[in-house]
């Protein structure tokens, strides 16, 4: 089964829970470009690509370099108060690690679902999963 969310669906869901616009587009089969506007800096562009997934855990490696994984522990730092912070962690290794399993939310449907595949088109965001055997 695949679940299928376009840019301007996840863009718009974005701004609507932050405020905040997070432009994002096709940066190849398993990259996802997005780009953020950063005060004294302009906008700062990444690349998130998914490593792997295992059960409830995707492992995302970031692109930009030791700046780029600076930026980002910071601001995990500043957000570590806020609900969902405790599924995010920067590994040692620099990949991102999301938890969703954390979440009890979401733990729920990973106990009748199996994650297969996070990809991307030029449009849209596709999540590949599978049903559990009841």
């Amino acid at each position: 089964m695949q679940l299928r969310l376009t840019y301007t669906e996840v863009q718009g869901l974005i701004s609507k829970k932050s405020g905040k616009e997070l432009p994002m587009c096709f940066g190849g089969p398993h990259t996802l470009r997005i780009s953020h506007k950063v005060p004294l800096m302009g906008s700062v562009g990444l690349d998130i690509n998914v490593e792997t997934i295992q059960g409830s855990n995707i492992y995302l490696s970031i692109g930009g370099g030791s700046a780029m994984q600076y930026m980002i522990k910071a601001a995990l730092n500043q957000a570590k108060n806020q609900p969902g912070a405790d599924m995010i962690e920067m590994l040692d290794n620099g990949q991102l690690l999301l938890a969703l399993g954390k979440n009890p939310n979401t733990a729920q449907i990973f106990q009748n679902i199996d994650l297969q595949d996070i990809h991307f088109d030029e449009q849209a965001i596709m999540i590949d999963f599978a049903p559990k055997a009841f």
